[in-house]
């Protein structure tokens, strides 16, 4: 998918007052004092911001996105709320520019489904979450393959579900790149896209702890 596109399209929707996601990771989350969070897909920084006031000033929070737009808004929004405890990157997310093993909490909301390569961006939200931590993603799947023709639809792109997988390949993602204790916290009743139909999900799931064990 042309990120490129997606960047100039909600830049465009950056001051708007539209709903611009499918879920609420966020709502799941339950960030904690002194936790480093990650949001993917960071938008406007709303989530960044709740986060930041949770984890408290020995806590962090980054937000990361790819539209220009969308980051300089979160950087307004922070510095006029005075909060301090975030940083706005501007990063892809199969190359997500945040150092490994920092991150106790990861979360994006309608944001994965837009990369092509979903295993990559999967294998760097492992790399990124320290051993016992956790993510909390709303996204949506398709019920059956998305056709080509909408891959590049800019109104299937701009309703997250152009890029969508099926519910299957999504899970076997998600348990191929390691991760355990998989938990579907709320899914939506099937509705009709174009010529497929769509559900969108919120899903937890753990990086499990490295054992040291001694004899």
């Amino acid at each position: 998918m042309d990120t490129s596109s997606i960047n100039i399209r909600y830049s465009g929707l950056a001051n708007e007052s539209c709903c611009l996601s499918c879920g609420g990771a966020i709502n799941y989350a339950e960030p904690q004092t002194g936790e480093c969070c990650v949001d993917l897909g960071s938008g406007r920084g709303t989530d960044v911001l709740r986060m930041a006031e949770a984890v408290g000033p020995n806590g962090f929070v980054y937000g990361v996105d790819i539209s220009d737009g969308m980051l300089q808004t979160a950087q307004k929004n922070a510095a006029k709320l005075g909060v301090n405890n975030v940083s706005f990157i501007r990063s892809d997310l199969e190359n997500i520019a945040v150092p490994g093993g920092i991150a106790n909490l990861v979360i994006s909301n309608c944001t994965i489904n837009h990369a092509s390569n979903k295993h990559r961006v999967w294998a760097e939200i492992f790399r990124i979450l320290k051993p016992g931590g956790r993510f909390v993603v709303s996204d949506i799947y398709s019920l059956e393959p998305v056709p080509g023709q909408y891959r590049n639809d800019p109104v299937a792109v701009s309703e997250c579900w152009a890029g969508a997988v099926t519910r299957e390949e999504y899970l076997k993602t998600l348990k191929e790149t390691g991760f355990k204790d998989i938990t579907i916290l709320e899914e939506s009743k099937p509705y009709s896209k174009g010529l497929i139909h769509v559900a969108s999900f919120t899903i937890f799931g753990s990086k499990e702890k490295k054992c040291c064990c001694c004899d």
